[in-house]
């Protein structure tokens, strides 16, 4: 889409017409022009302090005015945004095609939409089980060498192949994030979260993302780093769904005529939820908290029908995972345990509650709270600092991921030396200390009989570090500094690993932190502790995962399903609430201050209550008029306005009789393209016979994305120029419109449970000398604080609340 570049960004202005055309003037060009939210021209207002917090003045720039830029940092550059059309353009060829559709034409539609949600569960749960089964056997090939080394007292030996294995695993993992996909990097959960909330984030769901995706993250979990492969187990499934809903990409694109049932935004978001659920059900085995995960966190609008549908792809994801898990039993696929597939399982565990065991519980849920606000909030810090290191450009990204590599390895390699080796337990019989490739008891630089509890959990896979300090009836078998050092090292891991340029999850970190403050708290409290400490780990995971990022049911269900014990279910829902409440009095989740710092116009679900002061009309009244159509209009008028101005949808009016407009309807910017570019033109101002758009256009036409309007405008001769444009068969005739005094809050709530683009704003008051419309609200003018930068006396209401 043509769109004047920002001055602000340093970019170059917009291209001028071309000089050897010459425009004519439009007949019925209105003086009104509301900006889209797309509009890169126009910046968001506040930011000046009006009782604004930091979380509300994102790196992108902001103005006085009501409108605001769509620029966001996407993969560390500034891109162009643009909402979706989750709406249903309800025009004269949208209604003819859905009645002219046979019954066998609707049950294929039917059997294609769960034939490609069995195809997301299917290839995620198979990409999932490869990923796990490479990390595993990389990682334990390079630990079994490096224990090697230092059991013959080679220890810089050690040290040098150690880190220098991790340091060319993440060089491979940067490079392709630097190179070949920058948008792979990070976790993907913000992006997709903003995309099925209705913004249009670029370039995030194609094949290279995959591709990259996939290999990074191998690399960059096999090399040690802190970091998980949750989040990008969720975003490989999103862009499986994206890829198959399209029939690929590029030349690639399979033209299958079927697919065109799915050439639409309403279509791929249903599946990319799919592809959400089924990533978080890959990297936990669970179905249904998968299921919840997408509904709880990232899925903004969410019906029966999909529920179904994401069931059914976590369902055939659980099946292809326990398929593995039986090829893996004993051994046969990965270096630690059973390739990864199993996280921890404490079934045959009996848990009994007494009244003594709430006072550790509750300090595990506040604390949870506390110290996921507070990581929050360092890690905001942090990722603004990243951010100004990325915009340096590719060296400067490469140079941190690998900077941050050898400071890890370093840690890794060097800390179990710092603490005693602890004598085994005869209880523990011949598992210590573990000579074998997996387990609790790594004896490392430590005598015979006697185990390094601190390199049973830093000289493992994040997988395997979490059975192991999740493990129950082993009380004694990790000393409090050991935990507290493991706690500190993955706490400063944590931080400076995410947001490097490799494709990192928060979910395994986190899980390890929380399980190493969960132990910590049974050891200092032992005289009141009665529940096991391995449970007590789980306890401190979930309470830490639930006070960063703030999920409590589809939590509870993955915890629930990842320890296959429901005992446990009362306690830990305990405990998710409590740190949840905590954590909210002090900050946002992790990944609201992620797409805040992107600059994601993200529409939250509760409107502020200060909004309820203030109506639709005053907002409109703070914009540039809104630029109108005729439903019958010249070609030349479309053409200038679509270089003029880079909104998507304007509104049409009808005249059916002198001196009264009414409104018509809503055409979007994509739909005048595709007229321009078949160039259906009239020669006389008429209205068209149904037939004739028919014989031209179709439904799943108008879907694809337009291109830029010089393009076609070059194309196009005088004479051409010159004729008209029936716009009554490319019209929604039925577009969401609300009174000028209805509230904002309501207002925002109605878009975004409609799943809006545009809404338009209609006087209260009809009359001849009344134009049919105010204006035109987008998500960007319902952002709070771009509603503060035009009414910042606004920010004092804010205050009191």
């Amino acid at each position: 889409m043509e769109e004047e570049q920002s001055p602000r960004l340093g970019r170059e202005p917009a291209t001028e017409p071309s000089p050897s055309l010459e425009w004519p003037e439009p007949e019925c060009k209105n003086d009104d022009g509301v900006k889209d939210p797309e509009d890169p021209e126009s910046t968001g207002g506040g930011g000046d302090g009006n009782g604004i917090s930091s979380l509300e003045q994102p790196l992108l720039k902001r103005s006085t005015t009501l409108t605001a830029s769509h620029l966001a940092i996407v993969g560390a550059k500034v891109s162009h945004i643009e909402s979706l059309d989750y709406e249903i353009i309800e025009n004269d060829l949208f209604k003819h095609d859905w009645r002219s559709r046979s019954n066998v034409e609707v049950l294929q539609y039917i059997f294609l939409k769960w034939a490609m949600a069995f195809l997301v569960g299917l290839l995620t749960g198979v990409i999932a089980s490869l990923i796990n089964l490479a990390i595993e056997n990389i990682s334990g090939l390079k630990m079994q060498h490096m224990v090697n080394l230092v059991r013959e007292k080679r220890y810089w030996a050690g040290f040098l192949y150690f880190a220098g294995v991790n340091f060319a695993l993440t060089f491979v993992a940067a490079v392709l994030c630097v190179v070949f996909a920058p948008t792979a990097a990070g976790p993907g959960i913000p992006e997709i979260k903003a995309y099925l909330n209705g913004v249009d984030t670029p370039n995030m769901f194609g094949a290279p993302q995959l591709i990259v995706k996939i290999i990074g993250s191998i690399g960059a979990v096999s090399s040690g780093m802190d970091l998980g492969k949750e989040g990008p187990l969720v975003h490989i499934g999103a862009c499986l769904a994206n890829l198959l809903s399209q029939g690929g990409e590029g030349r690639w694109r399979l033209r299958w005529r079927w697919l065109r049932y799915f050439n639409n935004d309403r279509d791929r978001r249903d599946l990319i939820t799919c592809g959400a659920s089924s990533g978080v059900c890959a990297a936990f085995r669970a179905p249904v908290g998968g299921v919840l995960f997408a509904l709880e966190e990232v899925a903004t609008w969410w019906r029966s029908a999909l529920l179904w549908r994401t069931f059914f792809s976590t369902a055939t994801v659980v099946v292809v995972l326990r398929g593995f898990i039986e090829v893996c039993r004993d051994g046969r696929c990965g270096m630690f345990g059973e390739g990864g597939l199993i996280l921890f399982d404490v079934s045959d565990v009996t848990v009994r509650y007494h009244v003594g065991d709430l006072l550790p519980v509750t300090l595990v849920g506040v604390l949870g709270g506390v110290l996921g606000a507070l990581y929050n909030h360092v890690l905001h810090q942090v990722l603004r600092l990243y951010n100004l290191i990325n915009a340096k450009g590719r060296m400067a990204k490469l140079a941190l991921a690998l900077a941050v590599s050898v400071f890890t390895s370093a840690g890794l390699y060097l800390l179990p030396f710092a603490v005693p080796c602890s004598p085994c337990d005869p209880a523990f019989g011949d598992a210590c200390p573990t000579v074998g490739k997996s387990g609790n008891f790594k004896q490392f630089n430590c005598p015979d009989g006697y185990y390094n509890d601190l390199a049973s959990l830093l000289h493992a896979t994040n997988t395997d570090a979490t059975r192991n300090i999740f493990s129950t009836g082993t009380a004694g078998e990790f000393r409090l500094d050991s935990l507290l050092i493991f706690f500190a090292i993955y706490c400063v891991l944590g931080l400076f690993t995410f947001g490097i340029a490799v494709p990192s999850g928060l979910f395994l970190p986190i899980i390890l932190m929380g399980s190493a403050y969960g132990r910590m708290v049974a050891l200092v409290l032992a005289r009141f502790v009665r529940i096991d400490h391995g449970l007590y780990a789980v306890l401190g995971a979930a309470a830490l995962m639930s006070g960063s990022m703030r999920m409590t049911v589809s939590l509870c269900v993955i915890f629930l399903e990842l320890t296959n014990n429901l005992l446990l279910l009362p306690i830990t829902m305990f405990v998710l609430l409590i740190a949840k409440t905590v954590g909210d009095a002090f900050n946002p989740s992790i990944y609201e201050i992620i797409l805040d710092l992107k600059g994601l116009p993200f529409l939250e679900p509760k409107p502020e209550t200060w909004m309820k002061d203030l109506a639709v009309g005053e907002l409109a009244a703070a914009k540039p008029r809104v630029v109108t159509l005729q439903v019958i209009e010249k070609v030349s008028t479309v053409v200038e306005v679509l270089r003029s101005t880079p909104h998507n949808g304007f509104p049409v009016l009808d005249r059916p009789r002198p001196g009264v407009s009414e409104l018509h309807g809503l055409v979007l910017r994509s739909h005048l393209m595709a007229v321009l570019k078949k160039r259906w033109f009239l020669t006389e101002k008429r209205r068209t016979e149904e037939w004739e758009a028919r014989e031209r256009f179709s439904s799943t036409e108008l879907a694809e994305k337009s291109g830029s309007i010089d393009e076609v405008a070059v194309q196009l001769t005088p004479e051409e120029l010159d004729m008209y444009i029936d716009l009554h068969p490319f019209t929604n005739t039925t577009p969401y419109t609300v009174v000028e005094t209805m509230s904002v809050a309501k207002a925002v709530v109605l878009f975004r449970t409609c799943a809006l683009r545009h809404m338009l704003i209609i006087p209260k008051f009809q009359g001849p000398e009344i134009a049919p419309i105010v204006g035109i609200l987008t998500r960007q003018d319902l952002r709070a604080h771009n509603i503060l930068g035009a009414f910042p006396h606004l920010a004092n209401k804010r205050k009191v609340h």
